[in-house]
């Protein structure tokens, strides 16, 4: 990488410390408003920067910071690399982000859980999907691995770790896990909840009440189908890894296994009594999911009792008032776009089709897994 390009993992770090370059997104403006890094501000020139056009940048540069970093993006790098060579020559502070938001997708960030003993948790800024790495000792378990496993080997090395176990708390329909390769690389199980599995094998299956041991301690297993058949939740002390099920301000949708209507309707059921489990737990849980939306907060975790009494995540109220024809009905009615590729990645995650060259672009954009 040059000393014109944005490195997207220091970008992603100066993020987090409120130290962030001006962002300029070059991109076409549909390609923006579905996928964007937030904060960044759209000049929609990407057309015009494939033709070595810069009329329109040049009418914009009043209006871009002088005494400010400036971090340009498209989709790969290259258009941004030529808007910034541009802003350069005129005086400019600014660098092209490094494989554009292809690289801002593979971003990989670590946080210790405060409240949370023996849990990393693991944030993709770039696609909303979470994972954790639970400790014990020297033994490790890594829960909803990405595709890109090399960032928990990197991880448990720096920590003096040995991973001994991998899971996934459903099959995803968001990413391309990694939970069995790096199972497989490692010659440890393979953890997951056998309505889920699709046509994989020699995996460990998971049921309710199952433990996964972790050193001296161990992964409580929850089945908590809604999201998907198999989904689970697991606690670990008081932390709750509740994966698609629950989020911080939604819940996990049910209507990427069956479209049709009454499918939907079925699913909400059995995810509104899941969730009404969830939130009978003893003890105030460290509720730590999946996903998450635009929260800004890191590493994101919120208290089970916090989460019960505040009022932005408006399904589990419902939940919490027993009102599951609320529940469904509001779910039916407000079901966003579905995840992109979503039931390429599911084949692929299911162990029915194989990975090709594209599995890296095929999790690009949003994760679009909560139902409203």
């Amino acid at each position: 990488m040059s000393n014109t390009d944005f490195d997207p993992s220091e970008l992603a770090r100066r993020i987090d410390e409120d130290d962030e370059p001006f962002i300029l997104d070059v991109r076409n403006e549909d390609d923006y408003e579905e996928w964007r890094i937030e904060g960044s501000t759209n000049l929609p020139i990407y057309d015009e920067l494939l033709d070595h056009d810069y009329a329109t940048l040049a009418d914009h540069l009043e209006e871009l910071p002088e005494d400010r970093e400036i971090a340009v993006v498209c989709i790969a790098g290259i258009t941004s690399a030529r808007a910034a060579d541009f802003l350069r020559e005129r005086g400019f502070d600014a660098k092209s982000i490094d494989d554009g938001m292809n690289g801002w997708g593979r971003v990989h960030r670590s946080y210790e859980v405060d409240g949370a003993d023996g849990v990393v948790q693991i944030v993709r800024p770039g696609t909303g999907c979470v994972s954790h790495v639970v400790h014990d000792g020297s033994a490790a378990v890594v829960v909803d691995p990405s595709q890109y496993v090399d960032y928990y080997l990197s991880e448990a090395d720096e920590r003096d770790l040995r991973i001994v176990g991998v899971a996934d708390t459903h099959a995803h329909a968001d990413h391309v896990s990694g939970a069995r390769r790096l199972a497989g690389e490692l010659d440890v199980p393979y953890y997951l909840h056998g309505d889920d599995a699709g046509e994989l094998e020699g995996f460990a299956e998971l049921e309710d009440g199952d433990t996964v041991p972790v050193g001296d301690r161990s992964l409580e297993t929850v089945h908590t189908p809604g999201h998907t058949p198999g989904s689970v939740s697991f606690t670990f002390g008081d932390a709750l890894l509740s994966g698609d099920t629950l989020f911080l301000r939604s819940v996990g949708r049910p209507d990427l296994e069956d479209g049709d209507e009454d499918a939907i309707r079925d699913a909400s059921s059995r995810l509104f009594d899941s969730l009404s489990r969830l939130t009978d737990l003893e003890g105030d849980r460290m509720v730590l999911p999946g996903h998450f939306s635009d929260e800004s907060i890191r590493p994101l975790a919120t208290g089970l009792a916090e989460l019960r009494e505040e009022t932005t995540n408006e399904l589990l109220g419902y939940v919490e008032e027993g009102d599951e024809e609320a529940f469904v009905e509001t779910i039916v009615e407000s079901l966003a776009d579905e995840p992109a590729n979503y039931n390429e990645i599911k084949q692929i995650n299911w162990g029915k089709s194989q990975p090709g060259d594209d599995v890296e672009e095929l999790e690009l954009g949003p994760n679009n897994c909560a139902a409203n």
